[in-house]
């Protein structure tokens, strides 16, 4: 009988009830064990919405209460030596310090998990010594089971996928630890089998990278490991993002089932599936809704697909799931009322994902016959809004076309717009610089609510906007800051600012998802052509630069970014919309130049994210973002300086496509890598501007001078000084004001201790 799973459902809830329980945690609001009961109702309220849809396999021990890795690092005891864990259960005090920092401790790295915009923390494994602290899955299932009578399915971080993914050890080491961690991993799972526990999801997306033979031999260990040491549970080995690597080799693995995405996967999971057929006594978890998306599915199209698959697998060894967990998507649009029914009629968040689960296994199982209406109105809604004016404006679609015609560029190399921006801006060594935004505080949130509210005038909003950057450009220039930002009060949001001012866009009221601990983003819906429609940020720019002599950046978010941090429509390549938002954005740019603003910045940090997870599709996504970020940026004078930001990722295999962009200063993240990304230029030669994040603006701490003397001066040792530029890591919007001034403070007296240092090169 065909079945239908999830793979993971939202930690946040409708309402964010999760963030808001952390942070009142955090801020000394809510007891320990107040802060318990609201995480367990908010759980045990995710798991009996799934049982109530009629979702046969639902998942247990998805929920976390900040990362799933970090989750898994603390199950096993792998916590930084610096935190002094002194065993046993992981308290929350450490728990969270690993993720966020203490007084005395930097938190841990935090990067993008795989190609999405969720950040995970990185385990670090040097000094640790691995012992389970608690059976995280046993504790889930049995809650889940005492309170609602589900018989869940435990998930769990493989340990092949948990190791790459790790770091503290070197490529030699990794066989020992692998050694050190499967005991472990055996005892988990021997103790779930004796709970009586039917199936477990082992998660093992790295399979969907490039693999090597001696990870396919690790593979083969691990899961004939497990085999010999529960061979009556039932394993699912769960993958997604993309199709598999060696797949044959894969599916002779072990284990009772596979999961497959037929979403993102689609292409190289279905033509190995019909190469190398799929074993008889196995299960295939069919990932065949968007995990990822915000998209109705096509029921129609979605059944066809399943019919292939079973030519090539038994109906009864089916089960229907979504191509990844639903972390990645909102929670429901029963609340969107704001969305023309046009709109809102094509989208589907993660209840609605669980209906189209149910459906397509209803379908299967009973024929189409009883489901014949909800396909036609799935059909109806697709082409409703593929039809609407929004998606076919031939002005758009023709411009963009003609910017094909030949590869975007500045009328002058690097070196000689260097020295023209350097006579006109005459800026000292080590230019200081922020990334763009300031701590929006308590009552900047509050004014623009009133605002949006119609409580406020737009005379009062913009009077309050002004006096916010009166405030911060006095304070920049008092801290001695070298070219100054206006501090973007008026934005709520990078993406969803800019959003709101273009044509093709659409905003949600409830459409939220986590992208790192309690940090939810609400991003934008690209739904249509994407058009300029007038200045977005020329008037507080422009003011800005009028309260002060020194150079004042206008801050752009660039075209990559908005795409990759908004759903984007999918009738239409991801290439073509980037191009689209370049467009509009180099009028934009060419705006704030007519302006008087000779430094724009625009932003990228979402450049990496979007890289495929195929090696041999890459370089052609590199191709046409740096291309995107050119046709945006290449129509400038020659003095007017192009800066961009970027943060969160490993770099060192793009730094030809960095490079490639022409910014004049590119800032890039590097403090909670704790200085590794210096590694990548210690490798590589670069010729342009660049200004390398001297300390971790997520974490509460200020740091002292010394620390950021000592990153100034590695990167000094395989930089070029007279390119480089310093400035903090990332935006400052979520830090206060007391530890935003501190940490500039002795980042400017870090820069005069370099200053001081290198004064020859003056």
């Amino acid at each position: 009988m065909v079945r239908s799973s999830s793979l993971g459902y939202p930690r946040i809830g409708a309402d964010r009830e999760w963030k808001k329980a952390l942070e009142a945690f955090w801020a000394g609001k809510l007891e320990e064990s107040e802060f318990e009961l609201q995480l367990q109702e908010i759980r045990l309220s995710h798991l009996r919405k799934q049982q109530e849809k009629g979702i046969d396999l639902i998942p247990v021990n998805d929920f976390s209460y900040y990362d799933h890795i970090l989750d898994t690092a603390a199950m096993f005891g792998i916590i930084p030596e610096r935190f002094a864990f002194e065993g046993s259960a992981v308290p929350l005090s450490v728990y969270y310090g690993v993720a966020r920092g203490t007084k005395d401790a930097t938190a841990s790295e935090m990067t993008k998990w795989f190609n999405t915009n969720y950040h995970y923390i990185v385990p670090e494994l040097n000094g640790a010594s691995p012992v389970i602290t608690e059976n995280k899955p046993l504790i889930a299932y049995r809650e889940a089971k005492e309170k609602l009578g589900i018989e869940g399915k435990p998930v769990i971080v493989g340990p092949l996928t948990f190791l790459k993914l790790s770091k503290g050890y070197s490529a030699s080491e990794f066989d020992t630890w692998l050694n050190t961690l499967l005991p472990l991993y055996v005892q988990i799972l021997k103790e779930l089998s004796a709970e009586g526990v039917q199936w477990v999801q082992i998660d093992e997306p790295i399979l969907v990278t490039k693999l090597s033979d001696a990870d396919v031999a690790r593979l083969k260990t691990i899961y004939e490991t497990f085999a010999e040491a529960v061979p009556g549970l039932n394993i699912v080995l769960q993958t997604y993002f993309e199709s598999v690597d060696r797949y044959a080799d894969i599916i002779s693995l072990p284990v009772k089932g596979f999961g497959l995405d037929f979403v993102h996967g689609l292409q190289g999971n279905l033509e190995a599936l019909k190469t190398f057929g799929f074993p008889a006594d196995k299960v295939l978890g069919a990932g065949v809704i968007d995990g990822r998306g915000i998209w109705k599915a096509s029921i129609r199209e979605k059944l066809e697909l399943v019919e292939e698959l079973t030519k090539h697998v038994a109906t009864e060894n089916l089960v229907i799931q979504s191509s990844s967990s639903l972390l990645h998507v909102p929670v429901t649009t029963e609340r969107e009322t704001k969305l023309s029914s046009e709109l809102k009629n094509a989208l589907a968040y993660a209840d609605e994902k669980l209906d189209e689960l149910v459906l397509i296994t209803k379908a299967i199982a009973s024929g189409t016959a009883g489901v014949l209406e909800e396909i036609e109105q799935s059909d109806r809604a697709i082409q409703a809004l593929q039809q609407s004016d929004e998606r076919n404006r031939s002005d758009i679609q023709q411009s963009v076309a003609a910017l094909n015609v030949q590869q975007p560029e500045r009328s002058r190399p690097f070196a000689e717009r260097h020295a023209a921006q350097q006579t006109k801006w005459q800026l000292p060594l080590f230019p200081t610089t922020t990334i763009g935004s300031f701590p929006q505080s308590a009552e900047v949130r509050k004014a623009r609510q009133l605002w949006r509210k119609g409580e406020w005038s737009n005379e009062q909003y913009e009077a309050f906007i002004r006096e916010q950057i009166d405030i911060w450009i006095k304070l920049q220039e008092e801290i001695g800051i070298d070219v100054l930002v206006h501090g973007e009060f008026e934005r709520t949001d990078m993406v969803e600012f800019f959003g709101e001012k273009l044509a093709g866009f659409a905003f949600t009221q409830y459409g939220w998802v986590q992208s790192y601990g309690s940090r939810c983003v609400k991003p934008p819906v690209i739904y249509g052509d994407v058009a300029f429609i007038g200045e977005m940020t020329v008037e507080e720019t422009k003011y800005a630069q009028s309260r002060t002599s020194r150079p004042v950046k206008g801050m752009l978010t660039g075209p990559i970014t908005i795409m990759n941090w908004s759903f984007v429509r999918d009738d239409i390549s991801r290439e073509q919309i980037a191009y689209q938002l370049a467009y509009a954005l180099r009028q934009e740019v060419e705006a704030l130049e007519q302006a008087g603003i000779g430094m724009i910045q625009v932003d990228e940090p979402a450049v990496r994210e979007g890289l495929p997870l195929k090696e041999e599709e890459q370089a052609g996504y590199l191709a046409w973002a740096v291309k995107a970020f050119r046709i945006a940026t290449c129509t400038v004078q020659d003095t007017t300086q192009i800066h961009t930001h970027m943060c969160y990722c490993e770099f060192h295999d793009m730094i030809d496509s960095i490079e490639a962009m022409d910014a004049d200063v590119i800032s890039i993240e590097t403090s909670r890598s704790h200085g590794e990304l210096i590694h990548s230029f210690e490798l590589n030669t670069y010729k342009l501007g660049i200004g390398l994040g001297v300390y971790d603006i997520h974490s509460p701490r200020v740091p002292s001078v010394e620390e950021m003397t000592a990153m100034i001066e590695r990167a000094l040792r395989v930089l070029d000084p007279k390119l480089f530029w310093i400035n903090p890591d990332c935006g400052l919007k979520t830090r206060g004001l007391e530890e935003t001034v501190a940490s500039l403070r002795n980042m400017v007296a870090a820069t005069q201790i370099a200053r001081d240092q290198h004064a020859a090169l003056v």
